[in-house]
């Protein structure tokens, strides 16, 4: 499968009839302030280089972000930190992400969630995260990247259960890396969220340090 019709079976899915009432109830009742626009409303399939080496794996969309705008770290806070790093390493052609149609490419990176429509206070279910799994994992075998980058403890443990793995030593923090057998590199960071940039759990210095960390294992 291209990941072009499997990104088609991730819009058109509705497996999860909470998620599924959620997102649509955010993409007709709007945020005041976006209530000019149309709200995409479904679930948010990958974004980026289909022949990625690296394949950033995220949490979920936001209820006024990505589905609004139907692009991963698209028009929130989250992205305003995420595109200037890829941006500032190389990865993305402009810095800035406010809409599908505003130009952003990505070389190099594929970047997708780990549950692909905005949850209700931000907390997908166990069960809800296990449907959409699938989806990441035909993603990871088509893409076959040499690098996975889990933004936050959610994505780690999502990657670690895709990949079959039980290490009692390998723990998530921020910049860890490990290598899979037979497989990628998996680096971990903090997840760009407001919750960790505005604390300054999660520094622009620290952020970029996990770049510099992925360019090098690229070539591994």
């Amino acid at each position: 499968m291209s990941i072009e019709l499997l990104q088609d079976e991730i819009i058109a899915c509705r497996r999860c009839p909470r998620l599924t009432a959620w997102r649509e109830q955010v993409a007709i009742e709007k945020r005041r302030a976006y209530r000019d626009q149309l709200y995409w409303g479904k679930p948010v399939p990958g974004f980026g280089d289909s022949h990625a080496r690296v394949f950033v794996v995220g949490l979920a969309p936001g209820a006024h972000g990505s589905n609004r705008t139907g692009r991963q770290f698209t028009g929130d806070a989250s992205g305003d930190f995420f595109y200037p790093a890829l941006h500032r390493a190389g990865f993305a052609n402009q810095a800035g992400s406010v809409a599908r149609d505003d130009g952003l490419r990505l070389t190099d990176v594929y970047t997708a969630p780990v549950c692909r429509c905005a949850p209700p206070a931000n907390k997908p279910t166990s069960e809800e995260m296990a449907n959409c799994q699938p989806f990441l994992q035909r993603e990871l075998e088509i893409i076959q990247p040499r690098v996975v980058v889990a933004l936050g403890r959610i994505a780690f443990d999502s990657i670690l259960r895709i990949y079959s793995l039980r290490n009692p030593h390998w723990k998530f923090g921020h910049c860890a890396q490990f290598k899979i057998e037979n497989g990628p590199w998996l680096v971990c960071s903090y997840h760009p969220s407001q919750q960790n940039t505005q604390t300054g759990k999660l520094t622009v210095k620290m952020f970029d340090q996990v770049w510099i960390t992925v360019k090098t294992l690229m070539s591994l």
